[in-house]
């Protein structure tokens, strides 16, 4: 790759991170949302960079070209790097006009479902109800919870469809610690109900599936379904929280 293409590099890079960050909500299928202002810094960086080497490289282009034609004199060739190094444009271009799709059902049917952490006590649970609950509180309380709280309670949880080889369809959410590259998924797997689409965002809402010892780890993370709905994919995502309103 020749210096001049380095510029155009460095500033489509940035303006990618900037657009990104700045005035898309897309960065969070990648990023958590705290790691935002980490993201324009590093645009606005990568552009600064970019101009003041086109300064440097205009103030210098002579010098440059008469070390070009010195080297091709004593038959060497040092201005370029394989051209596999273009490819670089790619994911710089990708950030501006083609967003990578969102991790989904195909990475969560091949990932398990994330260790439930050991829980001390529980809160009493609302009279609400359905109860709205994340994927990770059900899960909890099925398998913890030593008053069988959840016994016989109907409750409402958002996710996508992620298929299950062999049939049937887990209710997924896909969690981010950091970043795309830490994800992890928590699964509750859905009966009484036809699989949906894959990465289909649903409210669902039912009671405990009974498959074990409710209380105890031996308790099926698994709901018996009473009823679904089509919901647009929340902005928080690749949380394991309750949903927050899509952007307009």
């Amino acid at each position: 790759m020749k210096r001049t293409a380095q510029v155009p590099l460095l500033v489509l890079t940035g303006l990618g991170l900037l657009h990104t960050a700045l005035f898309t909500d897309l960065y969070l299928r990648y990023v958590k949302e705290g790691l935002r202002p980490l993201l324009i810094i590093s645009g606005a960086l990568l552009l600064l960079l970019g101009l003041a080497h086109a300064m440097f490289d205009r103030g210098s282009g002579d010098a440059e070209a008469h070390d070009h034609e010195h080297d091709h004199g004593h038959g060497h060739d040092h201005s370029t790097a394989p051209r596999i190094a273009w490819l670089l444009f790619l994911p710089a271009l990708s950030l501006l006009f083609y967003a990578p799709p969102a991790l989904g059902a195909y990475t969560a049917s091949h990932a398990g479902s994330e260790a439930v952490k050991k829980q001390k006590g529980f809160a009493a649970l609302p009279a609400t109800s359905p109860l709205p609950m994340t994927l990770t509180d059900f899960t909890t309380r099925v398998q913890q919870d030593r008053e069988l709280a959840i016994k016989g309670r109907s409750v409402e949880m958002t996710g996508f469809a992620t298929p299950v080889p062999g049939g049937g369809w887990d209710l997924t959410r896909i969690i981010f610690t950091c970043c795309a590259a830490d994800a992890q998924t928590v699964k509750v797997h859905m009966y009484g109900t036809p699989a949906p689409p894959a990465n289909t965002w649903l409210a669902v809402t039912g009671t405990w599936h009974t498959q074990g010892a409710l209380g105890t780890r031996t308790a099926a993370a698994a709901l018996d379904v009473h009823g679904t709905r089509n919901i647009a994919q929340p902005v928080n995502a690749f949380t394991d929280d309750l949903p927050l309103t899509p952007s307009s």
